[in-house]
């Protein structure tokens, strides 16, 4: 070690100081990982639902068709009796 690093700024040692300067650093580089993570895991949860909803809309479609041809047949059953 150094001199330097054994100098005190009123109580506080330069060792200290660069100790804490670098595990901020370390904490902050976490946090911002698990931030763009998260971020890019909602995007992706978001793109799947949308297309989710695409599939469910088209399917839903399909089922108001069949409903409404069998609603005719229905109403045709019903004429010929």
């Amino acid at each position: 070690m150094t001199s330097i690093e054994h100098q005190q700024l009123k109580g506080i040692t330069v060792k200290n100081l660069v100790v804490t300067v670098v595990s901020t650093a370390s904490i902050v580089a976490s946090v911002m990982t698990t931030y763009f993570q998260l971020k890019g895991d909602i995007y992706a949860v978001k793109v799947t639902q949308e297309a989710q909803n695409r599939v469910n809309e088209v399917r839903l479609k399909v089922l108001e068709g069949q409903v409404a041809i069998l609603q005719t047949e229905v109403e045709q059953l019903k004429k010929q009796n």
